[in-house]
């Protein structure tokens, strides 16, 4: 049974800020359901590389703490040793920018999310088919199952990995900007830019006659201008 609170690892567990700490396991999948990249850290041969990756979250997964579900090439050459060693997944939204009166206090507002542990090659077919529905419909909700089926040639082409969300850790930053002794007596501007992710409309496709669907106009008016 998935917790209520997040209970970091040594390697999960924030050196510094840990004011900015969340055991809070609910907004760590909040935080996974907002964004839509998340980057993929693992040591292919000599050299470390950093991948961003499409992904989805079901919270009640196989895995230990739910499943992390992450979408690659079965020809991507990152495949075979992410499944031979222990893999960091990270998920960060920015919220907005914070500017004091020194630079040394500038910052950003944020909410991020680190994953460590063995990724599993999702081999059964019904979790694959699964796993491939809710990586659409984390882009798009409701759009799986508007879709075809999924060819074998697909299926075939396409690998799916399972992240264990049991050893994770999340921190956030909000508000404005730290001051130091004689902050309030300096001039100069000082203040938050808030930033969020805003859809333009949709732009159909040269070959399509159909009308843009209500689901697609439902995401773009959650994304679209305030």
């Amino acid at each position: 049974m998935t917790t209520q609170h997040l209970s970091p690892t040594a390697r999960t567990t924030p050196t510094r800020g840990r004011n900015r700490q969340v055991d809070d396991r609910s907004r760590l999948m909040a935080l996974l359901s907002d964004a839509l990249v998340a980057h993929l850290g693992v040591v292919a041969g000599t050299h470390p590389v950093v991948l961003p990756v499409a992904f989805a979250v079901d919270a009640d997964g196989p895995d230990a703490g739910g499943s992390l579900y992450l979408h690659g090439s079965v020809a991507a050459g990152w495949l075979g040793p992410t499944l031979e060693q222990d893999v960091c997944v990270t998920v960060t939204e920015l919220d907005g920018l914070v500017l004091a009166r020194t630079g040394f206090h500038h910052s950003m507002n944020y909410r991020s999310a680190v994953v460590i542990g063995r990724p599993r090659q999702v081999t059964d077919q019904e979790e694959r088919v699964r796993a491939l529905d809710r990586l659409v419909d984390h882009m798009m909700p409701g759009r799986a199952g508007t879709l075809p089926a999924a060819t074998r040639k697909e299926l075939a082409a396409t690998a799916v990995l399972a992240l264990p969300l049991a050893e994770a850790s999340m921190k956030q930053r909000s508000g404005g900007a730290s001051l130091e002794p004689g902050d309030l007596e300096l001039t100069g501007w000082a203040g938050q830019v808030p930033l969020r992710r805003v859809a333009d409309a949709p732009v159909t496709e040269d070959y399509v006659s159909e009308p843009v669907p209500e689901s697609v106009l439902r995401r773009v008016a959650e994304l679209g201008p305030a």
